[in-house]
């Protein structure tokens, strides 16, 4: 029996526990994500170099990953407040603030009394993060990122937690392209429109997403199973999974390659020895897989976010150099 629960005993007042303002503003910040944020605006800045051929001034470099930041802030702040149900009885994310007590236990799904985030607290926090976020790059960028950043929240929010994550195994697929918006953002912020090299970023990390969370999906496969998320590996046989892993990856290789045209063969020859790394490990998890020795999935998940960084990093350092000789 949790304390939240003998809380509410006869004898018991069902006021909530105190909680040390510290902990109330960790909570918050957690229900962030920040490392996935971080790995939203290692995609941002390199996007912006791109699109002006340079260093854009610190001034809108600034605006726009604060802006993104609050943006990305703002709908996982939303999915914690939405998904407080199934975080509850998943392993990976039981000790999320809207989940875990005070005393650092696991509370009820959307338990107001002893949780360190209580949920109107997250929903008025998210939507705050998502205003500001829009006012921010709308004031000091355009209007476009703004409103791509807001599509971004409105398709993570509506298209993947509430309409995807819990009815289809396409769910990542999908929903994934919310992650996908913040080079549309950062292209826009520089130019104030969309072209067709930023639709080859976005394309770069639509095709990474999957074989990215699927290969975490597959280690924490029984935490999706218990909570009903009818993630691919819980209901695909591992060969499926590991079959669609390696076809997402030519794809992303296939779409990093586009880029060479703009991104010059500097990026291209980084693309290309970068895309042999991936497609070599996705192929070994296919292969560990199929022999049935243990597919270490995390290798994969962590070397994913490796290579995105790596990736993007050629883009921001070719995009400094001489445009007609490179």
């Amino acid at each position: 029996m949790t304390e939240a629960t003998s809380a509410l005993e006869p004898g018991h007042a069902a006021a909530p526990e105190r909680r040390p303002a510290g902990l109330v503003a960790r909570g918050l910040f957690a229900l962030t994500k920040p490392r996935i944020i971080e790995l939203l605006l290692v995609t941002t800045l390199p996007t912006m170099m791109l699109a002006d051929r340079g260093l854009p001034s610190l001034r809108l470099i600034a605006v726009t990953l604060v802006g993104g930041a609050l943006a990305a802030a703002s709908a996982n702040t939303l999915n914690c407040y939405l998904d407080r149900d199934i975080d509850a009885v998943m392993g990976r994310t039981k000790r999320r603030p809207l989940v875990a007590s005070v005393g650092g236990h696991s509370g009820g799904a959307g338990d107001a009394v002893g949780t360190v985030i209580r949920p109107a607290e997250a929903l008025v926090f998210g939507v705050v993060l998502g205003a500001a976020a829009t006012l921010l790059l709308g004031l000091f960028a355009n209007w476009l990122a703004a409103a791509l950043a807001d599509t971004a929240i409105v398709f993570y929010v509506f298209v993947y937690t509430i309409g995807l994550k819990r009815r289809t195994a396409s769910n990542i697929v999908i929903g994934g392209a919310a992650g996908c918006f913040p080079v549309l953002v950062g292209w826009a912020a520089v130019t104030g429109t969309v072209s067709w090299w930023a639709v080859v970023l976005f394309a770069v990390i639509f095709f990474w997403t999957p074989p990215h969370f699927w290969a975490l999906a597959i280690r924490f496969r029984d935490d999706y199973a218990a909570a009903r998320v009818p993630m691919l590996p819980v209901v695909a046989p591992p060969a499926t999974v590991a079959r669609k892993i390696v076809q997402y990856s030519y794809a992303m290789v296939a779409a990093t390659l586009l880029l060479i045209p703009y991104a010059g063969v500097i990026y291209g020859g980084c693309a290309v020895v970068l895309g042999g790394w991936f497609l070599r490990e996705a192929h070994q998890l296919r292969g560990r897989i199929a022999a049935g020795t243990g597919p270490a999935p995390m290798r994969l998940f962590h070397l994913s976010i490796g290579y995105l960084t790596l990736l993007f990093a050629a883009v921001a350092v070719t995009a400094l150099l001489p445009w007609h000789r490179w």
